[in-house]
């Protein structure tokens, strides 16, 4: 039986990694349209930077390592053009000469997704640029090193328009932002997104909110950061069913419409266990998770993705910036009533020297459960949003989170972690 994934990066690796674990005997072929395979997308920003110094530090495998390793064929260069699931064979264009056809039994469709640029004129002009893939991050790299220019516009406040920034900045440009929103991160969150200013303005980053940007010629150097749109054409030809959300329809076992057809990562939807709807969160971590699942499943397993709670976070210069489940402004529009509590309180003691954190709760008012939250701060981020996910992952209640068992030491953290402040807080209001 032959299984085929097509996508060659998080999800489609994954699944085919999981498929070969399960079952030895399987033939395993992807089919990756790029000239790169198995890469970390989340570190092009610090390549651009310069903390990573050379691109193929973010390539984890190569094909030849996972024909002889793992006995996958990968095949690069391989862009399918159409599904046909009646005669379970896809047609390749290979550098235009097209028409070939290749066999399945079982497919995993992983096409990721694609930056947003149909609304800018100009977004093909020399200077103008994505950072979604190697590729873009190397030409990108090699306009600094040759061009050298003195600005850049972003257009975009997402996660990778704020890393972005940063690595501009620390290469020395000008940078200004615009965002066509309120607020950043998609939040829909003033303090957060105050907090994101302050840290841009201290280190000379110019954020123009509720700003539209249409035609990028004559600038310098412009990043379009607008978002992803779902790789989702050559599925919906095919039959596959598309989402609320624009994205491939799954089940929990990552099984479209049609029978021995799956989809995982970027192009696909998951469960957002707060709202108890699909969503799309095109996020590494997920991606690498719904590739697992429908890799299992294609190789005879039943296991189950059991879904997000949108989870993230980033680095803004030194600054970490977190946030799982929904902000109060997100909670109000899916029909909760939400209250939030936020403090700001010290990492560790003072006399350890401790760090400013804020961090904010939200809960439903009605029924007392914790629907998000966000932390932001120096240092000490990344567990206690965790903790909030955790949470969030097991349904917990204001009550719940509050009695928490928190590790305390010193150098670690305060008595009263900033997360059971805020939930005690949070619990006078519920």
């Amino acid at each position: 039986m032959r299984l085929l994934v097509i996508g060659g990066v998080a999800a489609g690796l994954s699944a085919a990694a999981r498929a070969r674990r399960i079952d030895p005997s399987l033939e395993i072929m992807v089919l990756e349209k790029g000239a790169d395979i198995s890469y970390g997308a989340c570190g092009l920003p610090y390549y651009l930077e310069g903390r990573v110094r050379r691109a193929e530090q973010l390539i984890v495998h190569t094909p030849e390592y996972f024909r002889k390793e793992r006995n996958i064929a990968v095949r690069t260069g391989a862009r399918v053009v159409s599904i046909s699931h009646p005669r379970r064979e896809v047609t390749l264009d290979r550098g235009g000469a097209g028409g070939e056809r290749v066999h399945y039994d079982r497919l995993v469709i992983a096409t990721g997704a694609r930056p947003r640029t149909a609304d800018f004129e100009g977004a093909n002009l020399p200077h103008v640029f994505t950072l979604h893939t190697l590729e873009d991050a190397e030409r990108l790299k090699a306009y600094l090193r040759d061009k050298q220019p003195k600005r850049a516009l972003v257009i975009g406040a997402g996660y990778i328009g704020l890393e972005a920034a940063d690595a501009l900045r620390r290469n020395g440009l000008a940078v200004t932002m615009v965002e066509h929103s309120a607020d950043v991160l998609g939040r829909a969150d003033p303090e957060l997104t105050k907090a994101v200013r302050e840290r841009l303005e201290r280190f000379r980053v110019e954020l123009q909110l509720n700003t539209r940007v249409s035609d990028v010629a004559g600038r310098e150097l412009a990043i379009l950061a607008t978002g992803l749109r779902p790789n989702v054409e050559i599925a919906a030809e095919a039959g596959v069913e598309i989402g609320r959300t624009g994205a491939i329809r799954v089940d929990e076992h990552m099984e479209t419409n049609l029978p021995g057809v799956y989809a995982a990562g970027d192009c696909a939807e998951a469960l957002h266990l707060v709202t108890g709807r699909p969503a799309y969160i095109p996020l590494g971590t997920t991606a690498n998770k719904m590739g697992r699942v429908a890799g299992a499943n294609a190789a005879g397993r039943r296991e189950r993705f059991g879904g997000v709670v949108g989870t993230a976070i980033l680095n803004i210069f030194g600054m970490g910036v977190a946030f799982s489940g929904l902000s109060v402004d997100q909670a109000r529009r899916e029909g909760f009533s939400p209250v939030s509590a936020r403090v700001t309180a010290r990492s560790r003691p003072g006399y350890f020297g401790g760090q400013p954190v804020t961090l904010e709760l939200v809960a439903d008012a009605g029924t007392r459960r914790l629907l998000g939250g966000s932390v932001w701060g120096e240092e000490g981020v990344e567990g206690r949003i965790n903790v909030i996910a955790t949470a969030l992952h097991n349904r917990m209640r204001v009550e719940d989170l509050e009695q928490l068992d928190l590790a305390y030491a010193p150098p670690f953290a305060t008595v009263w972690d900033p997360v059971l402040i805020a939930a005690q807080q949070l619990s006078k209001m519920v």
